[in-house]
């Protein structure tokens, strides 16, 4: 089983790439680079909580893991 720790980690890291992303997607739908990261703030705040807690039910599903 994954620990919390690993899968606020990886959430962290996903979200810190996803970050730049939407930021370069504002800048370039906006032509701000305030509202551009604005939105990023926004979208990385609403994203790392939803998949913490995705990783978080997903860990407590034992359906589909190999026994070992």
């Amino acid at each position: 089983m994954e620990t919390r720790r690993r899968s606020v980690l990886k959430a962290v890291i996903w979200n810190v790439m996803g970050l730049a992303m939407m930021a370069l997607v504002g800048l370039i739908a906006t032509g701000s680079m305030a509202l551009g990261g604005k939105m990023a703030l926004i979208n990385a705040g609403l994203g790392l909580s939803m998949y913490v807690v995705y990783e978080r039910i997903w860990a407590g599903i034992q359906w589909g893991r190999a026994r070992g």
